[in-house]
């Protein structure tokens, strides 16, 4: 692992993430219901869960910062512990900063993972900037980490790999389950 990458993570007490393309495959499902309207739902992956549930175990915050409003991302955010839930922002700056301000984690002890151009301009602001594998070209350009991974596909769950590895606790999650 690139030594710039271990530090930028070893740093991050706070990480936040876009929904669409990052927690989810970017695909929004529509159930027709019985009244002719449309209820829109996301599928999520199980394994992030899972990780974002371990990064507060270990002190490190998450939360969400998205441009669409959608209950299942409230649902969803409620079942892995995020502390900040953000919803129907395209401008994600002024948002960002009342993160900022209101956790008092400074922007280079923030993490940042998007997939699309609205991303951009809070990853060029954190200290480590994460670009998922299914993310636009010019995203992965300005970010300091690409994932191997798609976004809903264990995109998350990798990058909390990678914090909690940089944060020395990986080991403690491996002794939990019994795996090392």
């Amino acid at each position: 692992m690139n030594p710039d990458i271990v530090q930028r993570a070893a740093r991050v007490r706070l990480f936040l993430m876009d929904v669409d393309g990052v927690l989810t495959d970017g695909r929004l499902i529509n159930v027709p219901q019985p009244d002719g309207g449309v209820l829109e739902t996301k599928a999520f992956d199980s394994q992030d869960g899972i990780a974002l549930q371990w990064l507060s175990w270990h002190g490190i915050g998450t939360g969400v910062i998205s441009g669409r409003v959608s209950p299942a991302t409230v649902e969803r955010a409620k079942q892995v512990g995020m502390r900040f839930v953000y919803q129907g922002h395209i401008e994600k700056i002024p948002i960002l900063e009342e993160i900022q301000k209101s956790s008092g984690v400074a922007l280079e002890e923030m993490a940042f993972a998007g997939d699309d151009l609205t991303d951009a301009v809070v990853l060029r602001r954190v200290g480590l900037a994460i670009a998922t594998a299914n993310a636009r070209p010019e995203l992965k350009r300005i970010a300091n980490y690409v994932t191997a991974a798609s976004g809903g596909r264990g995109a998350v769950r990798e990058i909390c790999e990678l914090l909690l590895q940089a944060h020395g606790r990986w080991g403690d999650i491996l002794k939990k389950y019994e795996v090392e």
